[in-house]
């Protein structure tokens, strides 16, 4: 018996492998998956402004400035945040700013410093 693999497009569970590739019967989706896991691990990554990939603890610059709701004044471009996590998500950084407190930033509007 064979293992089962989820069609990556459509979650379908009715897929057959055609040669090296693997193929879809509900949305005709093919695959390698050799490919697919080198695409996914591409798109874990984060990478700031100038593409420079970024890890748990980085020390990052805000590149612009950036309104804060509830927030009389915007987070200055410049602002330098110490010890960033990564999370998943839109806004993939979680951080302290000082005057701020706990945010969620997105990575195309830091660069690593």
């Amino acid at each position: 018996m064979s293992k089962i693999v989820i069609c990556p497009k459509c979650n379908s569970e009715y897929t057959y492998e055609n040669g090296t590739l693997w193929a879809c019967t509900q949305c005709f989706f093919e695959w390698n998956p050799e490919e697919l896991k080198a695409s996914e691990e591409q798109a874990s990554k984060v990478f700031d402004a100038n593409g420079n990939e970024l890890q748990n603890g980085d020390s990052v610059v805000v590149v612009k400035d950036l309104p804060v709701k509830g927030m009389p004044r915007p987070i200055k471009a410049g602002t330098k945040v110490k010890n960033i996590r990564l999370t998943d998500g839109d806004h993939n950084i979680d951080c302290k700013i000082d005057g701020f407190g706990a945010m969620a930033l997105k990575s195309e509007f830091v660069k690593k410093s």
